[in-house]
């Protein structure tokens, strides 16, 4: 079944609204009927916008602001702590510009961000070192590749995050 038939058979038996009347929130925001249930609606362009930002702040993080001690240090066996921190710490301090900006309230989005970063970084990290996986080695690539990836849905659950919460 489509959104649209989905959404007029909610407006007719459910709540009894015509077809050009739209559904509202109790705060007023305009909702649609989708997957048997209320979603607000978010104008795609600022969807676009927003996950836009979150890619330029991943870029920034992870390539402008990340320097070679956090680079290399990160991946050691020993002493990685501090500078995983550091990164982690600069994809926290990008998502909180971009949460300020967007929704100042949702702050601590910021701090989920670098826990997953961290997380994530870490666990790239040892398993590239346990098996030994270098730049010559085409499973090193898939492995910096699932990296981006599950960073790349990070943001985009950051992104879902600020447009709803």
């Amino acid at each position: 079944m489509d959104a649209a038939r989905l959404s007029s058979l909610c407006r007719d038996e459910t709540l009894g609204l015509s077809e050009n009347e739209p559904l509202r929130a109790k705060d007023g925001r305009t909702q649609t009927a989708a997957l048997g249930g209320m979603m607000p609606l978010v104008p795609v362009g600022t969807m676009a916008a927003l996950s836009a930002a979150m890619i330029v702040k991943h870029y920034l993080a992870d390539f402008v602001l990340q320097n070679d001690w956090m680079a290399r240090g990160k991946e050691q066996a020993t002493g990685w702590l501090r500078p995983l921190l550091a990164h982690a710490g600069c994809h926290a301090l990008t998502t909180l510009l971009v949460a300020l900006v967007v929704a100042p309230r949702l702050w601590w989005l910021a701090l989920i961000d670098y826990a997953i970063h961290f997380a994530i970084d870490r666990a790239k990290s040892v398993v590239g070192r346990l098996t030994g996986w270098n730049p010559a080695n085409v499973r090193f690539w898939w492995l910096l590749g699932f990296d981006q990836m599950l960073h790349g849905l990070t943001d985009i659950g950051l992104v879902a995050a600020l447009l709803s919460l």
